[in-house]
């Protein structure tokens, strides 16, 4: 590849060499004396792709579903070259807990005294060597060439340790390293999956202290998931966008198709809205609003909390069916924006403001609308196969703030709802704080009467897993989607 300015950016996101570093010349040098060398091969253009993406995750807080396809195109990697820097990138994030205590431990030091540059570039190999089939030899030459790159002092440090952790395989680093399952199930479970101990212990706790799906679970979370699509009714059908993609129909909802490779956006249905990505949980907790039965009018629906605008596509493509109009509130100016692309020509109404605000805008009045459906900012935990770094950045400390803000959230819902109407309380976790926590408490305090409704039903006849009700848990290792959360209120 060519070298590059360092610190040059894509949209504000830099994800080249930091200032000061050489990158690798792809012509013949001279040494002091004036002797020729002979010319080192250009970096390999994928892996370098994966490193940039790896580093802009660490160094600048970037999200890598949206810098990587940014990087890719910037290098125009395509086919074959961009899977394999694809698999490279969100294979080291979602493995990065075990890499960094492998690379700690065959570096005698902490991971977190190595150079961040050198750092990313290490975790990069150690996942070939111990993830992938590249030849031993590869994995540590082209990661020696990459720290050759970025940081040239570290090359024989970086060359030691990729030698060590190639001493052994994955599941010989974790014997070692991993504590006992027997004394530590948490820890063990932790280290061998890479997920941070809180979040097993809440996985855990979710599933009834069941070990055995809770490592069930934690293995799908480190899978690559599929890419789902929702067939907007009305607009298409889901066989006849199977047919045009080559994928399949979805298992439980009657409007996924499960895409196999490329890219959605290139997509002809999606780029002209008969269709959208969305996981088939989420289509699944929205379809189950829509479709509770209710009693009485049925014609105004409310999605709170609209942005980036999945389900008020879905309920809006529904809605047109039916003869409803439905309003679309969302805080942030630049999501309010995307529910207005992913909406547009839909009987959807978009309002930028606070969901909580129900009542002090004539738009969104009290006890006026008929189904509502709060899909309320959570940890995200229930998407980790989607958006891998999340399980590093996200703390228990981040809990108090996400559920007082779900419960007021909800407290508006159900004062939004009219007598008799419904409300869904949706979350893409299962922490139990955000989930029956937060819908009980929520549903005490609001000050109106309140009654669970079972939501088993409203979900496709012989989906398993359910539990016993009210509300419902969805898995990834259970029903192959998010771990969805939800809860139907009917105000009396």
């Amino acid at each position: 590849m060519g070298a590059r300015r360092p610190g040059r950016r894509w949209r504000g996101i830099r994800v080249t060499a930091p200032e000061g570093t050489r990158p690798t010349r792809s012509g013949p040098s001279t040494g002091r004396g004036g002797d020729r060398r002979p010319a080192r091969p250009p970096l390999d253009r994928p892996r370098r792709a994966a490193y940039e993406a790896v580093a802009a995750v660490h160094r600048d807080d970037a999200f890598a579903n949206l810098v990587l396809p940014i990087i890719l195109r910037e290098e125009g990697l395509f086919g074959r070259d961009a899977a394999f820097a694809t698999e490279l990138t969100y294979g080291t994030l979602r493995n990065l807990g075990t890499l960094d205590a492998i690379l700690t431990d065959a570096a005698g030091r902490d991971v977190a005294r190595i150079d961040p540059p050198v750092r990313d570039a290490l975790r990069l190999g150690a996942y070939q060597l111990l993830h992938t089939r590249v030849p031993a030899h590869a994995a540590v030459s082209s990661t020696v060439d990459l720290v050759r790159s970025v940081a040239p002092g570290a090359t024989g440090f970086a060359n030691a340790v990729l030698r060590e952790v190639s001493s052994r395989d994955a599941d010989a680093w974790v014997a070692k390293l991993a504590p006992p399952m027997e004394t530590d199930p948490v820890g063990h479970l932790a280290l061998a999956y890479s997920h941070p101990q809180w979040i097993v212990r809440a996985f855990s706790e979710a599933l009834g202290g069941d070990l055995g799906e809770t490592t069930r679970l934690l293995i799908e979370d480190n899978e690559r998931p599929p890419v789902h699509l929702c067939a907007r009714p009305g607009l298409i059908d889901p066989v006849e966008l199977a047919d045009q993609v080559g994928g399949a129909p979805g298992a439980f909802s009657p409007y996924a198709v499960y895409l196999p490779g490329g890219a959605p956006g290139d997509i002809p249905a999606v780029a002209d809205g008969r269709a959208h990505v969305q996981d088939e949980g989420s289509q699944l907790v929205a379809a189950a609003l829509a479709d509770a039965p209710l009693d009485g009018p049925d014609g105004r629906w409310l999605d709170l909390c609209a942005g980036p605008g999945g389900k008020a596509g879905l309920l809006g493509a529904l809605a047109a069916q039916r003869g409803a109009r439905l309003t679309a509130v969302e805080v942030a100016e630049h999501r309010a924006r995307l529910v207005s692309l992913a909406t547009r020509d839909l009987p959807v109404a978009v309002l930028t403001m606070d969901g909580r605000e129900v009542g002090s805008d004539p738009k969104v009045p009290e006890q006026h609308f008929d189904r509502v459906l709060v899909d309320a900012p959570c940890t995200g935990l229930g998407s980790l196969r989607r958006r891998p770094e999340s399980r590093w950045r996200r703390q228990p400390s981040d809990l108090p703030p996400l559920t007082r803000l779900q419960r007021e959230l909800l407290g508006a819902a159900l004062r939004a709802v009219r007598p008799g109407g419904l409300v869904a309380y949706v979350t893409c976790s299962p922490h139990t704080v955000e989930t029956h926590v937060t819908v009980t408490e929520a549903a005490r305090r609001s000050g109106v009467p309140v009654d669970f409704v079972d939501a088993r039903p409203l979900l496709p006849a012989g989906m398993p897993g359910l539990g016993d009700g009210p509300t419902v848990q969805l898995w990834p290792h259970r029903h192959g989607t998010d771990a969805m959360f939800l809860a139907v209120l009917r105000r009396g």
